[in-house]
């Protein structure tokens, strides 16, 4: 085995899909491997003797509970919404019925036309970052994305949201916490939080309003209640668990596609994403969907 082999634990039954990125000697002077989840935003690491390599595209029994999520979160969003880009998710009011009126409510639908919300995606992860880019791209969404470190985050975000100019920004990568660890408020004993935390402080003094830069920050076990108070509208991970490398992109489609007159519940947001309740939360937040009219005849 060597690094870019595909691997799974025998330990944990063989239930999730690896890639090994490194490798390095322990404290007992053994050699380690250090892993990456293909599906999950975890970085692990194992000795040889408990690797079994397996195709690129093996799937466990984790992987394949959640690979189903996917496709079925997607087909769900697709159906909703039409299966057009231009299909108007938010059930429209008719017009009352009027003598005066010049064209029918059936026609002023057809020149009806919408903005969804733009997207940044910071990601210190290149790969699960080119994996979120290909499902925005699934679903219509208007998104750009950047890696970047983690640690570089707080000093390069201001500057790509100027260049960018997004309505939603993503802030995530890799996250994890101390062995042992018992006080859960101490950002320290987080690998990455502190960053994301002070990259979202950046970004609310930046724009303060939750309504017009919408935020979600954190990655695997990340220090949820800390990034919440820096100024995020979502954050990982209330239960300090895993959380799927979609996760972001599902919250981000809610918003991106909501009428900017309705202000969503966190149970409306939270319903399409993989890890639910225990992986990812937040608070109330308004849409970043815009009606235009009249849709241009040459358009």
């Amino acid at each position: 085995m060597d690094i870019g082999d595909y691997v799974v634990r025998k330990s944990y039954e063989k239930d999730i899909t690896f890639k090994i990125i490194d490798k390095r000697v322990n404290e007992d002077g053994k050699e380690v491997f250090v892993l990456k989840g293909t599906n999950l935003r975890i970085i692990a690491d194992s000795p040889i003797d408990d690797l079994e390599e397996v195709k690129p595209d093996y799937s466990g029994e984790k992987d394949i509970v959640f690979n189903n999520a996917v496709n079925d979160t997607i087909r769900k969003i697709v159906a909703y919404r039409g299966g057009g880009e231009d299909i108007e998710p938010v059930k429209r009011k008719r017009a009352h019925k009027s003598p005066h009126r010049l064209i029918s409510d059936e026609n002023k639908n057809d020149l009806v036309f919408g903005r969804p919300g733009k997207i940044l995606h910071i990601d210190g992860d290149p790969v699960y970052l080119d994996n979120c880019l290909k499902v925005y791209k699934q679903l219509s969404l208007n998104a750009v994305g950047f890696a970047v470190k983690e640690r570089e985050q707080p000093s390069k975000v201001i500057e790509l949201v100027k260049e960018v100019k997004p309505d939603i920004v993503v802030l995530t990568g890799h996250d994890g916490m101390a062995k042992d660890i018992k006080d859960y408020m101490d950002v320290n004993n987080y690998r990455n939080s502190k960053f994301f935390i002070e990259a979202v402080t950046e970004l609310r003094n930046y724009n303060s309003s939750y309504d017009e830069l919408v935020i979600f920050a954190g990655a695997c076990q990340s220090c949820y209640e800390k990034i919440l108070d820096a100024g995020a509208n979502f954050a990982s991970s209330p239960n300090r668990v895993l959380i799927h490398c979609l996760d972001p992109v599902f919250i981000c489609e809610k918003i991106a596609y909501t009428n900017i007159e309705k202000v969503l519940t966190i149970h409306e947001i939270l319903e399409n994403t993989i890890t639910g309740i225990k992986g990812v939360g937040g608070l109330q937040t308004r849409g970043k969907y815009r009606e235009g009219y009249p849709k241009s005849p040459y358009a």
